[in-house]
Formats: C-alpha cells, structure tokens, sequence
C-alpha cells in the first residue's frame, strides 16, 4: 500500500470512486481510494440508481447533464459496463403549479440545449402504453432519462481510475486523520499510514463517524428507504421494448421497467430514521425488514397509474439507508476551519449527480476553485447552528416532502427558530412573517396580524400587497430594516489596513469614518464577494458582507496571513444592526440623535460613531434600498431598545418596519447586486460592473487571477429587464431569457415588482453580442414567453441623486 499519495479518498461507494477518477483524469494520479469493506458497500449498490438530467437549479442541470453523458463514455473507456438504459422519462403534471414548474424547466433544457420537451396525451400513450394520463395537465418527455446498474458505474469508475494510476484498497478501515502542521494529513490504517496532501471524506453512512476522526460535527441524518420489484408482467414481456419510467411527483412515487416488471418506490409521510448516534462499523451489504404498509399509499397511485402492476407479485423489496443533509443538497467542499480537508457527502440523487460532483471536486483540490458557481452544495451554507435538533427536523420534513415543489422564495419551518436575536419576539408580536438566513431569523415581511403564514407559489402570493405597502412607504417617507443577518467582521491592530489590503481589490480607508465598496477576487479571477470596509479607529476596521456567505469567506480570509499583533473576529453574534432609509429618514434619526445629519456634515460613504435613542451605535450612510438612509450597527444587547426608538421616530414621520422582501424589491429596482444570485466566482469583474471598484496600483488576493481575465470581451453583461406580465406574476430567478426569434440571450438572476416604479423588474445576465439596452426579449417567466425590455440604466434613480442627497 501507499505510504504518499497527493489525495487519499476515504470511502468506495459511487461518489468516492467518481472523485477518485476524476482527479486522476485531471492529472493527480499519484492518489489512492480506501475502502473499509468491499466497492458498494452502504447506500451505493441497493440504490435504484434512476437518472434525469433537469433540476431547480441551474448549474446542478449542467452537471447532471454532464453525468448522465459520461456514462457511455465511461464503457468505452474502461470496458465496464454501466447498465445504461436511456428509454427516456415521462414526467407528469397532475396541478397547475407543477405544470408551472415543468414548463420553467422545459425553458431551460431550450436555453442548454437539453432534451426536454413536452408531449400529447396521445404520444405518451405511445411511448408509454400500459399507464394513464387521462387525469394529467402536462407532460414532458426526457429522452435521455433512464437508470443505471450501481455496482457497474461505480467499478468503471475504479477501473478507469487504475487505469490512470490512481491506487484503490479494500478491506482497509481509517481508524485516523491527524493533520500536521504544514496542512498535510497522516492518515492512519489498519494497513498503515499514509501521508497525503489532501483528506476526501466520501464515505457516505460513515461520513459523521470519519469526520469525527478530524474533530468534525456533519448535520447529516440516515434514514431507511423502500422500493420493491415486482415479478414479470405479461403486457411488459409482450410489448419487446423497454418503456419510460414515469416520474409522478404530484402522486409521490417513482415508477420504472425492471426486467419484464416494475420498480416502484416512494419518499412516505411515515419516515424512519436511522444509526442517530452513528452508523454501525460493521454494516455493510446489509438491509433492513419490510415495512410495505408504510408505502402502501403511494403504491395505490403507482398502480392506479399503471394499472397491470396491481396484482403483480412481489420479487424483492429493498429497504436500505441513506444519509441526508437538511436541505437535501450534497455536503461537499473544503471544511473552512480545516486545511485540505474535502467533504462530500449526503448525496440523494447521486446516479444523476456523481461525474459532476466528481469533475467538480477534481477541479477545486487541483485548481482551486470549481468551474462553477455551487454554493447550494456548500457544506460552508452551514454553520455549528445545524445542530442534530435541526438536522433531524429538516432531514424529516425533506423526506416526507421528498417530491414536493421547492416555490420561489418558499421558507420551510422545520427546525426553526435556530438562531434567534433579542428582538425576535417583539418581531412576532407586530405580525412578522419570518425567513431564516444562515440559520437567523429575519423579517421577511410584516402582516396586519400576528399568526400569517407566507403562501407560496410560482405567481403572486398573500404577502405581495403587504410587502408593496413596506417598499412605498420606505421609499415616500421611511423604514426600518432590521439587517442584523448580514455578516460583521472586526480587524483590529497595526496590521489591519495591510491585512485588508492584501484581501480585497479596492483601496482600504485610511482615514477614520471613511468607507468603502470592494469585490473580493476569487481564484480565477471572479467575484468571490462583495464588502463595506469601515475605518473605525486608529488600528480597527469593520467588515459588513453577506451573511449566508460568511463560512464561505472564511475560505479566502485563510488565504491571507494576518500580521503579527492583528487580529481579526467574525463579530455577527454580537453585533446587530437596522438600515433606516428613505426621504424622511434624516428627518427621523435627527429626532433621536444630537450628531449632526446633514449632507455637508454626514456624507454619503462616512461614518461616525453617534448616539440614537440612548444607544451607542456605529452610523454609517449607505444603503441596500438605494435610497436616503444609514446602517446602524449596535451590541447585540441594545437590540431591542433601539429598534423599539426607531420605530417610534419613524411611525412620527409615516413610516414603520420593512422586511427582506420589500428591501429585495426596492434593491432590485435600484440595480445593485447580491451575493450569490448576481455575483459569484463564475462572473469576472467587467462582466458585474465591479471593474471599476479595483485599483491595479496595489497587490490584493488573486490579482495575477483577475489580471489574465480583465481585457476579456464580457461573456454577458449584468442587465437590468422591463417585464410585461399578464399572468399574475414574476420573475424570481433562474428563467431564461430569448430573443422574440428564439435565440438564447440569458437569464434572469433577481426579479421583483417594482411597487415604487408600477414595473415588473428583473435583473440578469445578458450576452452582449445577441441583445443589449434597448432591445425586446423574452423572458419565460411559468416557462412562458414575456415580452421585456433591457433598460439601459436601472428603473430607480439611476443617477443616484436620493442616496446621495
């Protein structure tokens, strides 16, 4: 066995073998895969193992899409077969919201160029002859869906991965990794050490217990699962072709040929946890006793789907475990607060996702950064707060909601409160509907009652009135937002401004109550992040970012050495925070304040440190809304007090609270960016309209990065959209966007109404050289065709003369 290797991966399942692969496919052959038992052991070889290509998200269908075509390349390849059956998916709507969310994602396979398309009643009757679709709205067929035999995917992903070099043993427990002190691990075996460069944690039921070996807590949670066979049909055997499978969300089953029968499964309401307090060593081919009757709902609708499949007999029934995070999405990427150590794992859909996650971690261990924007796997979207109370709460409600639609802007409950601030129950009390941020709990929205909950839906809900009186009230008079779920960070010390010179691509203030905007650069030379820096002090700074981002970030903070006598603080536990913006809001703080407000004497991009309502707060003018306004940052003690003051100035001058929605409707007419929708590491500077924000005559993180890419044409341009909508809604993110001919020209990343404008907006990526300011296109908001308008500047005060007045 090895005793060095550049990469060790521990765990032999679909994923382990993938990445495995894929680092040796991108040249890191000197790696080695360990496997505590035999290839497949765990969740891998019970797996149904179906694919499909389209997803919610849309760089997780681009790499689906990869995945599902790497198969057959893969036989070619090594030789192994992978049991690809790709007689294509049926995919059925049987409610108007899930035909809006078929025809958003037929949109979409358009603007890839994936197959999806939709079809007749009478045409899937002859793709699919035994099953009925009399009771169905919509249907879409996926040509290229289909399944794949588990055991025979994850050995060609071995044998191409011997092929290149890379080094696989079985029957080898880790029962250690212990990092060393230049970052390398020791990773410790029943056979031996072996001393590597990077730890990959891919070891699916036993991830929570090798992550435990590195000091780690995972919010992961197994659960059992069932699907059955059935014995042979004789309208199967007779019709001599393989049928679709059939993928009927609204009847929560999954239906597919198996042999010359059928392969159902279901995501029940009755859920059963698993191994809570760990999974066992010795548990491997292993599976659990039949419990059919849990099922037995979801089956009746498969049958009364495919009606001969109800009085087949039963073949076999898999009842199996698999792992979940609380969000259902993969745990993947390297842990912030350890150095190279990679994470993946929690994996659902893995047959449909494993060349992806594999060509994607390949990517960040070797280059540094993924080729893509996949924040929505981040294991860093989790903090210490995704405790096991949490875990199980979500991890149940995603189970048993395996199959429901994920809406636009939908918050589910379960699990929270997980973080709460002292003004949380004064919050409720005023009827505040809440969302949650990076496990806080934030305003959303505020009802006329206490105990409404948010609707949820593709068009407009029970919270577009209410949160349009918040966005005309704030921009008519005042409000207040409470901002306390953004990200704070204090530096302080004779470092502090060399440090955060270093990090970011701006110039650091060097005068005290002076502030900045600057994008952080990321390893290709993209927007990794965007931040206020804030002199305070003679040796101090505070940092304000995004606040789901902030483990995130840590990642690029790590990149920096801090100076000797410097040290830095993520202070968003203690520190809270309100935006008070608007025409009035000068008028307002000047009632609970002596510092002087005026324009000549509080300018816009300053800061003091003054006095409100009794409460010592940092005060400085910007503002999200792109109006008038001040972010006010105060201990989190002072919370309540202050909030209870500026609500009591602003109801003098007709305002009142604001919540998140309003604040993103009011930032989207105005134009300005958000982390994670309009900017990531896959958009460079010039293409986001942050080009500017960089000064060249300094040296700051990734410069040599972002220099390769500075003279390059956009790819797409950030755009601002006028939407005529007729259909009682708007865009919310992720359609796509044609010429009125049909030509692909982007997609939308934002939308909104626009209450203080009487517009339907959205903001996006544009390719310049199909369609600029000024031109129509089309944006398939429900996945049909809006007439829109690119705008040549943003729909609010695109000069800036309110924020700055």
């Amino acid at each position: 066995m090895k005793t060095h290797a550049q990469a060790v991966v521990i765990g032999g399942g679909l994923v382990g073998c993938s990445i495995l692969y894929h680092l040796a496919k991108l040249g890191w052959s000197d790696v080695v895969l360990l496997e505590r038992d035999e290839l497949t052991s765990g969740s891998t070889w019970h797996a149904a193992a179906n694919i499909h290509g389209l997803h919610d998200n849309n760089n997780i269908t681009r790499i689906q899409h990869y995945t599902m075509n790497l198969y057959k390349d893969l036989e070619k390849e090594t030789g192994q077969g992978c049991g690809v059956f790709q007689s294509g998916s049926l995919y059925l709507a049987q409610t108007e919201e899930r035909e809006h969310q078929l025809r958003l994602q037929a949109a979409k396979a358009k603007f890839y160029g994936l197959n999806f398309h939709e079809v007749s009643r009478e045409e899937a009757k002859e793709l699919h002859p035994l099953a009925r679709f009399d009771d169905v709205r919509c249907i879409m067929f996926e040509p290229e869906g289909g399944n794949v035999d588990p055991s025979g995917v994850t050995m060609a992903y071995a044998a191409g991965a011997r092929a290149m070099g890379a080094e696989i043993e079985r029957f080898c427990p880790v029962i250690g990794t212990d990092q060393q002190p230049d970052g390398s691990w020791i990773v410790r075996t029943t056979k031996g050490d072996i001393h590597t460069q990077w730890v990959v944690n891919a070891a699916g039921l036993w991830g929570r217990e090798v992550a435990a070996l590195a000091g780690l807590e995972l919010p992961l949670q197994p659960t059992e699962h069932q699907y059955f066979v059935t014995e042979t049909i004789d309208e199967v055997a007779r019709l001599g072709r393989r049928l679709p499978s059939i993928a009927d969300r609204d009847g929560e089953y999954y239906f597919r040929q198996e042999g010359n029968g059928f392969l159902i499964g279901a995501y029940e309401r009755d859920m059963r946890f698993w191994a809570e307090n760990g999974t066992p060593l010795d548990f491997a081919h292993d599976l659990f006793p039949d419990d059919l009757d849990r099922i037995m709902d979801n089956v009746i609708r498969a049958t009364e789907r495919v009606p001969c499949a109800e009085t087949a007999g039963v073949k076999r029934v898999i009842n199996g475990p698999m792992i979940w995070s609380p969000d259902s999405n993969a745990l993947w990427g390297p842990v912030p607060e350890l150095r190279n150590y990679f994470l993946c794992g929690g994996i659902i859909p893995g047959f449909s996702q494993s060349g992806g996650l594999g060509l994607l971690s390949a990517q960040w261990m070797i280059d540094g950064e993924p080729r893509y924007d996949m924040f929505a796997w981040d294991l860093a979207r989790f903090g210490d707060w995704a405790d096991k109370a949490f875990t199980k709460a979500r991890v149940r409600d995603q189970y048993a909601n395996r199959f429901a639609i994920h809406f636009p802007n939908e918050e589910r409950s379960a699990g929270r409160p997980a973080r709460v601030r002292p003004a949380y129950e004064m919050q409720r009390e005023m009827g505040c509907v809440f969302g949650m941020n990076c496990g806080w709990e934030h305003p959303l929205w505020f009802a006329d009652t206490p105990g409404i909950t948010d609707g949820n839906g593709f068009t407009r809900q029970n919270w577009w009135e209410p949160v349009g009186r918040e966005a005309r009230m704030l921009r008519e008079n005042v409000g207040v937002i409470d901002i306390s779920n953004f990200a704070n960070y204090v530096v302080k010390g004779p470092g502090a401004h060399g440090w955060l010179e270093a990090l970011v691509a701006n110039r650091v203030p060097t005068g005290i109550g002076r502030s900045c905007l600057t994008p952080l650069i990321s390893v290709h030379g993209g927007v990794a992040g965007d931040f206020t820096i804030t002199k305070t002090g003679e040796d101090s700074y505070m940092m304000v970012g995004s606040g789901m981002a902030e483990r995130y970030h840590q990642r690029f903070f790590n990149m920096v050495a801090l100076p000797r006598g410097t040290t830095f603080e993520v202070a968003t536990n203690r520190i809270a925070g309100f935006n008070v913006a608007g025409p009035r809001s000068r008028e307002m703080l000047q009632r609970l304040t002596n510092a002087d407000l005026s324009n000549d004497a509080f300018r816009f991009m300053r800061s003091r440190s003054i006095e409100v309502g009794g409460v010592e707060c940092l005060a400085i003018r910007v503002s999200f809304t792109g109006d008038l306004g001040w972010e006010l940052h105060c201990a989190e003690a002072d919370q309540v007090r202050l909030y209870a003051a500026l609500l009591a100035a602003a109801a003098e001058c007709d305002g009142g609270p604001v919540g998140g929605r309003a604040l993103g409707a009011l930032r989207i007419e105005k134009g300005y960016g958000s982390w994670g929708r309009e900017y990531s590491q896959e958009y460079w500077p010039q293409e986001v309209g942050l080009d500017g924000l960089i000064k060249l005559d300094k040296e700051f993180l990734h410069k040599s990065a972002y220099l390769a890419i500075k003279d390059n044409a956009p790819r797409e341009r950030l755009s601002f959209f006028e939407i005529d909508t007729d259909h009682d809604a708007d865009a919310s993110g992720g359609e796509p966007i044609f010429t009125p001919d049909g030509q692909s020209v982007g997609r939308v990343t934002s939308g909104a109404y626009g209450y203080s404008v009487g517009k339907s907006l959205a903001i996006g990526y544009a390719n310049p050289r199909v369609a600029g300011p000024g031109d129509e296109v089309e944006v398939m908001i429900l996945g049909l065709p809006h007439k829109a308008r690119i705008l040549a500047a943003p729909a609010f005060d695109p000069k800036g003369a309110r924020l700055r007045g």
